[in-house]
């Protein structure tokens, strides 16, 4: 017998290998066996082999018994062949047979990194094959396998009473804690080069206990996603009754996906649901839809006071919702959208969305350096109850240039700007609009600190518009055929900083003062499609132009005046603006009643945000009436609390006294209500609520009490890093069509870390 002991790295290239077998010790499904934290890996010592035939060795020591041909390798031995490594305590290699026996501590790295431990390993010397009893297998993308016993051939892995799970088996002391969920199966076949498990009489067990048995079940692993079932959805509503839904996903192709949901009901027929999703290196599209063929009741049924019988039919239902965009070059881009119902309550009575209007877009844009260009068209699908479909708009097309210049004599910025827009309505008032606009921009500091604004702003519009006594709402309509309007404005913009220190911190105070000049024009000869939400608040106090759009414009001389203050503290924050503005000639104003606008001397508005670290958020808008200081605007949306246990305040009150028959001015009062609160580490309660508050003071149509909930939500949750697992109550309070008011459950579930 020949005796050899390690003094550097004592290097033996092998011609025959010894075998790989990456499993490690875990009986049957066993929890602790999940649990139990891999042996530490000591860095590799073994050389890289010259060849695919030879194998990197080092050891401490290396017995040779040349009677039996056999090399028996102790102490740290490691041991590398085509990117299957080897490491035990000791590695016995019987050079007649080629079996290779390791044991102690032995760990097994195969080529895609995953790492497979135990006490005694029975490998082939091509390091390749082998058997283990007893395996705990922990892959590279970051689930684990253990088994009472393991083969693998060919790279791929036969595993028999098994057990997986995507689950973290430590908490965040260290210790080892039981596994979320895992998957129990008589027979696992996990195949690392396709990245997928494959099981046999396999059951899911959650917290311990078994939830439903997958005969037949396989998932990819890993973040490469493969084809297959996708976790079911429970929900129970009045209207439909109880609700499956089973997600089958399909993966295509790398940058291609489909996922199809059958929706089964106990109350209606079936409906199918379709995901296409499409990413390629210039743009990406989706597109989703749903059909069924289902009864429905006309969506004016349940309005008071209609003559519609609430008879149902049944017809075709569905949506169809799609959007995508392409970048051709660097400066252009291509984008559209299409969002289509069949009628006005399918999205609400399948609780798909709760938007009103439908929008269907298509744009192509161009940004340069210093300019912008966009050429495009959208269209309105209303969903309102009592809104006619005919009045909506089709805008096609809109087109907008803008060309940005330095100014070579005064200094300062021009922007050029070109903007036309084509509107049709099927049964309602049609308009064109084009315009030519110039502004510029100059910006100065003077030696006392004050930060001054120089605009001038020119603009030239032609109007075209016809079937004007169709428009609903006269005030908009404008006069019919064709109508050409100038527009001028100058504007001096003076903000005055002043900073110091205060309270430990840092506060700026700024008063601002705004003159604004701009000629008489005739507003109300030309069509308004664009400017009709108008309210005056810090956001637009300061604006040259204070109406939304480009249909109407300020025409008055006026001075603007406010006052912004800043405290800065370490971890806290206080910003609040306050103003108010004064027409300068007495000339009547376009500017509706309620909008705080209308007189000479406007109403009073203000802004307050208060910021405590991550915290507490606190932001309050006001309108303050000049004349008694009634409150006409307060609202309020408040925040305190973490991520995890939270609190949300929202108010809203609007008592504007507005002109009657005018749109987005109606008064209301409204609450809403949220919050989440974390009861254990991964368990949580939220909840929310609207309610609507609006009563005869806020408008005297209103039959309401000042207390009518919309909706409320309740549940219950859990989420660990492998599990999402939720129980949500919703009521809705209002009906319209056959989408009626009442109670939703809805089960959510949840498995992360398996690969679909």
């Amino acid at each position: 017998m020949q005796i050899f002991t390690r003094s550097a790295h004592l290097k033996h290239m092998l011609a025959a290998g010894v075998a790989l077998v990456c499993m490690g010790a875990m009986p049957y499904a066993a929890a602790q066996d999940l649990q139990q934290p891999p042996a530490p890996v000591s860095t590799p010592d073994a050389p890289v082999p010259a060849s695919d035939e030879q194998i990197g060795f080092a050891a401490d020591s290396l017995e040779y018994d040349s009677n039996t041909e056999i090399v028996t390798a102790s102490g740290n031995v490691q041991l590398l062949r085509q990117g299957n490594r080897l490491r035990a305590d000791k590695v016995v290699w019987n050079r007649t047979t080629g079996q290779v026996e390791a044991r102690g501590n032995v760990s097994a790295t195969d080529p895609e990194g995953n790492i497979a431990y135990g006490d005694r390993f029975q490998v082939t010397d091509t390091l390749k094959d082998g058997t283990v009893e007893n395996m705990l297998l922990v892959l590279q993308s970051g689930g684990r396998l253990a088994a009472a016993q393991g083969v693998r051939v060919n790279g791929v892995y036969t595993l028999h009473k098994a057990a997986y799970t995507g689950c973290k088996v430590e908490d965040s002391h260290g210790c080892p804690k039981e596994p979320t969920w895992q998957i129990k199966a008589v027979k696992v076949v996990y195949d690392p080069v396709a990245a997928r498990v494959k099981y046999r009489n396999a059951n899911i067990e959650l917290f311990g206990l078994p939830l439903i048995p997958l005969p037949g079940f396989s998932h990819p692993v890993g973040d490469t996603g493969g084809s297959g079932l996708l976790v079911p959805n429970l929900r129970y509503d009045r209207t439909n009754g109880l609700e499956v839904a089973l997600p089958y996903y399909l993966k295509l192709a790398p940058n291609r996906d489909l996922t199809i949901t059958p929706h089964i009901y106990s109350e209606t027929l079936p409906m199918l649901e379709a995901n296409f999703r499409h990413r390629w290196d210039r743009g990406a599209y989706q597109i989703t839809g749903y059909a069924t063929h289902a009864s429905r009741s006309a969506a004016s049924s349940t309005l008071p006071g209609s003559t519609t019988p609430a008879g149902t039919e049944k017809d075709f239902r569905g949506y169809i919702d799609a959007s995508g965009g392409m970048q051709l070059t660097p400066e252009w881009s291509i984008n559209g959208s299409i969002r289509v119902a069949s009628d006005r309550t399918f999205l609400r009575r399948y609780d798909i969305s709760r938007d009103d209007r439908l929008r269907s877009t298509l744009g192509a844009q161009r940004i340069g350096e210093n300019s912008y260009f966009s050429i495009a068209g959208w269209a309105v699908q209303t969903l309102r109850s009592g809104d006619p479909q005919g009045q909506t708009p089709i805008a096609l097309p809109v087109i907008d240039y803008r060309l940005r210049l330095l100014d070579p004599l005064l200094g300062g910025r021009i922007q050029l700007q070109a903007n036309s827009l084509a509107i049709t309505r099927t049964d309602g008032q049609d308009t064109q609009r084009a315009f030519a606009a110039f502004e510029w921009n100059l910006r100065k500091l003077t030696g006392m600190g004050q930060e001054v604004n120089f605009t001038t702003y020119l603009r030239g519009d032609v109007y075209h518009s016809s079937d004007n006594l169709l428009n609903n709402i006269p005030r908009y309509a404008g006069d019919p055929g064709w109508k050409a309007r100038g527009i001028a404005a100058a504007a001096m913009d003076v903000r005055w900083p002043f900073i110091g220190e205060a309270f430990g911190g840092v506060q700026r105070i700024a008063p601002r003062v705004q003159i604004v000049a701009a000629p008489r024009l005739a507003n109300l000869s030309v069509p308004n499609e664009d400017a009709r939400a108008i309210d005056l608040e810090d956001s637009n106090l300061f604006a040259l132009n204070r109406f939304a759009g480009y249909d109407r414009f300020e025409d008055s001389s006026r001075i603007t005046y406010g006052l912004e203050y800043n405290l800065s503290l370490p971890g806290f924050s206080l910003d609040t603006v306050v103003g108010q503005s004064y027409r300068l000639d007495n000339r009547e104003s376009i500017l509706p009643d309620g909008t705080g606008l209308s007189d000479r001397m406007s109403d009073i508005v203000g802004r307050t945000t208060v910021r405590y670290k991550d915290f507490i958020s606190l932001i309050h808008r006001f309108r303050l009436d000049k004349d008694g200081l009634s409150v006409r605007r307060n609202e309020v949306d408040a925040t305190i609390g973490s991520r995890k246990t939270y609190a949300m305040v929202g108010y809203l009150r609007l008592n504007r006294n507005a002109a009657t028959g005018l749109e987005d001015l109606q008064d209301r009062e409204e609450l809403r209500l949220g919050g989440r609160v974390q009861f254990a580490r991964f368990w949580s309660v939220f909840g929310s609520t609207v309610v609507d508050l609006t009563d005869g003071k806020e408008d005297p149509l209103s039959v309401a009490d000042g207390y009518e909930p919309v909706r409320h939500r309740l549940g219950v949750a859990y989420e660990d890093d492998c599990l999402t697992l939720g129980l949500t109550w919703r009521r809705d309070y209002l009906a319209a069509g056959d989408a009626r008011k009442g109670n939703s459950f809805q089960l959510r579930l949840a498995f992360r870390n398996i690969g679909i």
